[in-house]
């Protein structure tokens, strides 16, 4: 019953994920969720995250947004990163999935979807077959009230942690820690 609920993988952060390890099994493309995934909900893009999708685009993977917002708000994001997107999804909705899909020009198993909302983002790319890293939501300091959804959220993946069988289904990419702006920006 949980299993629809469940992400392939799950990490930290967005920075906590192995894009090389994800590219080496053949992922080319990446469905990222914004608000409280890339940046705080509402929040305009920062240059820590143009660097890091820069970072992705590089190594040779594809980016497209898939978002429940409106345009006005993913073009106030997407300012400086210029990547397609699919706004106003409805997700859990299948429909913006497989849009984002046809952007990529990508088959499910070579995308995978990033997002932080288990019952929204996790959901309908289970429904819509396509493999998923659940990352935990960014929170502002001071912040203290998380939302009725997040607490029951933290109780699927509780279980979910405790599934051998179905808690690395990408290989295990996610790391231990967020080492990603460390490494690329301690140079």
């Amino acid at each position: 019953m949980l299993k629809a609920y469940y992400p392939y993988e799950y990490a930290k952060s967005v920075f906590a994920v192995d894009y090389e390890k994800l590219r080496d099994r053949g992922i080319k493309g990446i469905i990222f969720d914004i608000d409280n995934t890339l940046v705080h909900h509402g929040d305009d893009s920062t240059p820590l995250v143009d660097s890091f999708l820069k970072h992705l685009e590089d190594m040779g993977l594809k980016i497209v947004f898939l978002t429940n917002n409106d345009r006005e708000r993913v073009e106030r994001f997407n300012a400086s990163i210029g990547a397609p997107f699919v706004c106003d999804a409805e997700k859990p909705n299948v429909k913006g999935y497989i849009k984002a899909l046809e952007i990529l020009g990508l088959e499910k198993h070579e995308a995978v979807v990033i997002g932080d909302q288990m019952f929204v983002d996790i959901v309908g790319a289970n429904r819509a077959g396509i493999p998923s890293i659940l990352v935990h939501f960014i929170v502002t300091p001071g912040e203290k009230w998380l939302g009725a959804k997040r607490y029951a959220e933290m109780i699927v993946l509780w279980f979910f942690r405790r599934n051998k069988k179905l808690r690395y289904r990408l290989g295990n990419v996610g790391k231990e820690e967020q080492t990603w702006q460390e490494e690329t920006f301690a140079r």
